[in-house]
Formats: C-alpha cells, sequence, structure tokens
C-alpha cells in the first residue's frame, strides 16, 4: 500500500470588490502605477479593492492594466478586463431600452 501525503496551506478568501474609479482615489492610483512602475491607463478606469485597498485598475477602453506587484491580482485583472468587456457590450443596449439617461 502507499501512502501519500499532501501539505495544504491553509484556505483562504480575500474579497474583491470592483467599481469605477472615482476623483478620490487619484492619490491610490498614482501610488499604484509607481509600485507597478508604469503610468495610468488613459480612459475610465474600473478598479479592484482588496481589504479597503485598490490593488488593480484596467482602463475601460483598452484593457491595459496597473497592479500591485506585491499581491497576488492575476485574478482580479481578468475580472476586470471581464466586467470592462461586459460593460462595453452591455451599453448600446442599455442605450436602445432607454435605461440610460439622455442628457440634453
Amino acid at each position: 500500500m502507499i501512502a501519500l501525503r499532501v501539505d495544504h496551506a491553509p484556505m483562504t478568501s480575500t474579497a474583491i470588490t470592483l467599481r469605477p474609479a472615482h476623483i478620490g482615489d487619484d492619490a491610490s492610483l498614482d501610488r499604484l502605477a509607481a509600485l507597478d512602475s508604469r503610468r495610468l491607463p488613459a480612459g475610465d478606469l474600473m478598479v479592484a479593492e482588496s481589504d479597503g485597498r485598490i490593488v488593480a485598475a484596467v482602463s475601460e477602453a483598452t484593457l491595459e492594466a496597473v497592479a500591485d506587484p506585491f499581491v497576488r491580482t492575476a485574478n482580479a485583472v481578468t475580472l476586470l478586463r471581464r466586467h470592462a468587456v461586459a460593460r462595453r457590450n452591455a451599453a448600446p443596449a442599455r442605450r436602445l431600452f432607454g435605461l440610460v439617461p439622455r442628457t440634453a
């Protein structure tokens, strides 16, 4: 009989919040870009927060990302990109069915 021993790290779960970036995020986004040694992507950004801290941001227009290199963010960036694509694809439908307020 062969016995296998597998050591597992305890399972942890971290809640991720996805939301559009707003003006109050400027300092956090600048810090994030500096950590990633990149410029912030152009256009409107979607951000991923973990424990109240922005750990990744993705441009809705280009899907370019910046992320904290000291945190596991690959899944968050994937979620942000999927969310950005879904928002882009849903925008024409929202306008078509009158779900987006029109500006005068």
